[in-house]
Formats: structure tokens, C-alpha cells, sequence
């Protein structure tokens, strides 16, 4: 059963992995931007969910970029004339060397210039992540009924951690659906025999981390964003579903990984103390090993 289980999980995580990277291309754009509406190339992204799902590539994109095959000859089109025979022209005589000639060097070839397809924003290891976490999840809780919360919230979180560390935001799209998903989720996991949770105290927590938050951003508005204190509600929810000590663990951890990081890029003199980090990826990583811990002591 755990290996079934395992496996699952798996083949959910590389499935939803592998949309991410068109979403976050559409949704990493700067404020006050509309989001992303065609792909790099200017084809406009079409198919599920007005072109939010979908793989990577655009179809022009992946048709332009797939080898043609020269043994293959193309397939005529009705009602088109068949196209002429191409015959190669005699060659020329080539002309006799003379001195002057002789003494000029041979003209270089011109280089020709591959065509190159356009592709997404940077490629990120968002499909890889997300099959580790779900996996990893998987492993820790179990066959309990929160685990279906944890699979369905995590793949948003990569999506959320890739955004943010692109250009540092966090849409409401995004972190405003992620709190309410992590409510209704976890209170249908609370009303199924079996969990190891407590619905009460995940609504407190996702209260008190995003109160927490919410005074970081009042008292110092430059150095945490509006957007973090809106992640903070659905982490704080996950978290608070396991117990006070979690919480407070798990929101430990996310300033704990927060400054390890800024700390290397100071060493590294990468980044100055004042320089900006994206502080999402650390929150929801913080996050992530609070759930783990309280889904393994559960």
C-alpha cells in the first residue's frame, strides 16, 4: 500500500509539475502589468482554463521546433498542383588560376544563422520539486485523510516560490485561493475518520501567522510584502492543522532558511544588507518542513 501510495503521488506531482512552468510565465510579470497573454514568439496561448493549462511550449512553438524528417516527403494537399521537378543547373567551368589569383586567399564561407524558438522564462526545476514534495508528503503522512489537502496545495506553492523568485510577487490569483483551498480541504479531512489533525486550531494558526505577518508589514512595510501576509494565512492554516509547536516551528524555519540565504549572498558579496530577497520560496519551504514533522509525530 505505501508503495502504491508513493507511486501515486509521483505521477500527480510530475503531472502537475510539468503545468507550472506556463503559469508561472504568465504570472511573473511586474506590478501593475497584465498578466501574460501570448508566449515569447507572440502566438496567443490557447487551451484549458483560457490557456492557463498547458504544457510548456505553445503548439507553433513545438511544431517549429521538432526536426523535419528529409527522407519523409510532404504530404500533398487536394486540389494543389504537384510541384515541379527541381533540376540541378551544369556546372560551370571553373576558370583558370592566375597569378593574382593565386595570391588572393578563398573567400570564408558566410555564416548562416540558426533560427532559434522563442522559449519560456528561464527553465526551472518546478516539475522536480514538485514530485520531491509531493513524494516526500506522501511518505510522512500516510494514508490520511489531510494527505489529499497536502498533494492538491502543494503544486500552488512550487507555482508561488517560482513567481516570487522571478519578480518578486505573489499574486492574489494565487495566495488569496490557496488560504481558502486550505480551509475547505482540511475541513473535509477533519470530518473523515482517521486524521491526525485539528480544524480549530489550523484556522487559528492560519489567523495568527497572518496577523503575525500583517505587523511585520505594518512596521516595516519596505522590508516584508502585502502578498507575503496573504501567503502567511494558508501556510498558517497548514501548519496550525498539526498543533501550536508546529506552527511556531515551521514559521521559525521559513526566517531561519530567509537569512541563511541572505547571509551566503552577503558573504558571497552578491547582495548588500539592504538588497531584496524574494521571502516566499523561504516561507513555503519553512512551511513544508513544519507539516513534514508534524505529519510524522501525528
Amino acid at each position: 500500500m505505501d508503495a502504491v501510495l508513493l507511486a501515486l503521488a509521483a505521477v500527480w506531482g510530475a503531472a502537475a509539475g510539468l503545468l507550472i512552468p506556463r503559469a508561472a510565465y504568465r504570472f511573473a510579470v511586474e506590478p501593475e502589468k497584465p498578466w501574460r497573454t501570448a508566449c515569447p514568439a507572440g502566438h496567443p496561448l490557447t487551451g484549458p482554463a483560457r490557456g492557463w493549462l498547458g504544457p510548456a511550449r505553445c503548439g507553433p512553438c513545438a511544431a517549429q521546433a521538432a526536426p523535419a524528417d528529409p527522407a519523409t516527403p510532404p504530404t500533398p494537399v487536394p486540389g494543389t498542383p504537384a510541384p515541379e521537378p527541381q533540376t540541378s543547373p551544369a556546372p560551370e567551368p571553373q576558370a583558370r588560376a592566375t597569378p593574382e589569383s593565386a595570391a588572393s586567399p578563398a573567400p570564408e564561407p558566410r555564416a548562416t544563422a540558426t533560427p532559434t524558438t522563442p522559449t519560456y522564462a528561464p527553465t526551472t526545476l518546478a516539475p522536480l520539486v514538485t514530485v520531491l514534495a509531493c513524494v516526500t508528503l506522501a511518505a510522512a503522512t500516510g494514508a490520511r485523510p489531510e494527505l489529499v489537502a497536502w498533494l492538491v496545495l502543494a503544486p500552488v506553492a512550487v507555482l508561488l516560490a517560482v513567481v516570487d523568485r522571478r519578480v518578486h510577487r505573489l499574486p492574489d490569483p494565487l495566495t488569496l485561493p490557496l488560504a481558502a483551498a486550505a480551509v475547505l480541504l482540511l475541513g473535509g479531512a477533519a470530518a473523515l475518520p482517521g486524521h491526525a489533525g485539528s480544524w480549530t486550531s489550523g484556522l487559528l494558526g492560519g489567523l495568527a501567522l497572518g496577523g503575525f505577518y500583517l505587523l511585520l508589514f505594518l512596521i516595516n512595510p519596505n522590508g516584508m510584502g502585502f502578498g507575503d501576509v496573504k501567503l502567511a494565512l494558508a501556510l498558517g492554516v497548514a501548519l496550525g492543522w498539526y498543533g501550536w509547536p508546529v506552527l511556531f516551528l515551521g514559521g521559525f524555519a521559513g526566517f531561519l532558511f530567509g537569512a541563511a540565504y541572505g547571509l551566503a549572498l552577503v558573504l558571497l558579496r552578491r547582495a548588500g544588507r539592504r538588497t531584496g530577497i524574494p521571502f516566499g520560496p523561504f516561507m513555503i519551504a519553512g512551511a513544508l518542513t513544519g507539516v513534514l514533522l508534524g505529519a510524522l509525530a501525528g
